[in-house]
């Protein structure tokens, strides 16, 4: 990759917002619509080409390792590296020396949404599709697409788990859990309070893109969306959005939705992390995030009201039961059963526990120590503008559990790193642990164990 390529600026974007027409306050509809629709091709060209100039997109898979229902797992750093640069290479050299050089790779530089200045959620194709078939309800935005290729993204429909009946195994039975099959699928496994829960779950609610007014980004007026439209089947899809308490516009980060399994250990929720409850995220969902922050127009589009007691209590209580997959490798004290790991394994739970610096926030046996860290990624780089997303200090972040991590592809807070070598490469850098390649690879494969 050349160095050429990289001359990202606030400019580039510029004809792109004007196309749209952000703002759109005494256009109608169809004017909205005509112009945004027309604007789709250029901006979708653009932000294709920057994922091609940062990644390796290719379709390269573990031979040996899958996902809990056989998807085949991704294998291989993607970020791509500077010409005649290595991987050790760059880990030998200071923070300081990377920036003064720039020679930070682009892959590992935040991800900007697929058109950052609009913003709002957007799911993958997959998704798009089932949801139609099953519901007859259209996920599908007349402006804009999903931007990542499918290999990245975790198994659809994703087994699902739960707390209170491990014994059952995946419950989901491979189906994609909708308003159309739950009760015939959980009631002989959940009581009535929990299948309301569930029903609430499920329900399509209006959001910010997805509703019944003139201001919204589907064709027909939408009944909206469900908390596992991204959260598919208490899991993840890798729906994309941004975050709704950060301003300006340029400064918000992109999320990559997490998973809810494991929900019930953790501690601290929203993406700073103020909400100290399920309950309080849930709560917060509706009557906030879905509308970007903004309760004036949340109460215009038809922001859903949940009863505390009740509604959100059943939500949550449905929540906190989904379990993480099986991992037949650790005993109970999360770590590796050493008659059932590989040599490479335990080497690589050593180096996690040790060298590596992993276990510092992720310690076992859930993998996280339910707190949030400033990882400073911004010591190796310039701040610039990336197609409207300022790449500058992230702040801290959640330290997520590592429990099933390779269900739950891309990784980080905004999906920015595809694989988990490619997240194994970021931390060598970030932590400054230099390690050889062979270690490397060490700790990947216990990563796969998790």
């Amino acid at each position: 990759m050349k160095r050429s390529v990289w001359k990202w600026s606030a400019l580039a974007i510029i004809p792109i917002i004007a196309a749209v027409g952000l703002s759109q306050g005494q256009d109608d509809f169809e004017a909205v619509r005509k112009r945004m629709t027309a604007a789709k091709p250029e901006i979708q060209r653009k932000h294709s080409e920057l994922l091609m100039r940062r990644y390796d997109m290719s379709n390269r898979a573990d031979k040996g390792v899958t996902m809990s229902r056989g998807k085949p797992v991704q294998v291989g750093p993607r970020a791509k590296l500077y010409d005649g640069m290595t991987w050790d290479k760059l880990a030998a050299m200071s923070p300081d020396d990377i920036k003064a050089k720039d020679l930070f790779p682009k892959g590992y530089y935040p991800l900007p949404h697929p058109n950052h200045p609009e913003g709002g959620m957007l799911f993958p194709k997959f998704h798009i599709d089932e949801i139609l078939k099953q519901e007859k309800r259209d996920l599908t935005r007349f402006d804009l697409d999903f931007d990542l290729p499918d290999h990245f993204l975790p198994e659809f429909p994703p087994p699902m788990f739960l707390t209170t009946r491990p014994d059952l195994g995946d419950v989901s039975k491979g189906k994609l859990v909708t308003i159309d099959n739950f009760h015939e699928l959980f009631k002989d496994i959940m009581n009535p309070k929990q299948l309301e829960g569930l029903r609430l779950l499920l329900t399509p609610m209006a959001q910010q893109q997805f509703n019944a007014t003139d201001d919204r980004r589907t064709d027909r007026p939408s009944r909206g969306v469900t908390c596992f439209d991204c959260h598919v089947n208490g899991h993840t899809n890798a729906a994309t959005h941004l975050v709704g308490d950060i301003r300006p516009q340029e400064h918000r980060h992109r999320i990559d939705v997490p998973t809810l399994r494991g929900v019930n250990v953790q501690h601290i929720f929203g993406s700073q992390r103020a909400m100290k409850s399920i309950e309080d995220f849930t709560e917060f969902e509706q009557r906030a995030a879905y509308f970007d922050g903004d309760p004036v127009a949340a109460q215009k589009k038809g922001v859903t009201i949940l009863e505390r007691g009740s509604q959100v209590h059943f939500m949550a209580e449905v929540q906190n039961i989904m379990d993480f997959p099986p991992a037949p490798k650790l005993n109970v004290l999360g770590k590796l059963d050493p008659k059932k790991a590989s040599e490479q394994e335990i080497r690589g739970q050593t180096l996690f526990n040790g060298k590596a610096l992993c276990s510092a926030c992720h310690p076992a046996p859930y993998y996280t120590d339910n707190s949030m860290h400033n990882l400073r990624t911004e010591r190796f780089y310039n701040e610039v503008t990336i197609h409207g997303r300022k790449a500058s200090a992230d702040g801290p972040i959640k330290t997520f559990s590592l429990r099933g991590i390779k269900d739950s592809p891309p990784y980080l807070h905004d999906g920015r790193l595809l694989t988990l070598e490619d997240t194994v490469e970021f931390f060598n850098l970030i932590l400054e642990t230099r390690l050889s390649e062979t270690e490397k690879q060490d700790l990947v494969a216990f990563l796969k164990c998790l």
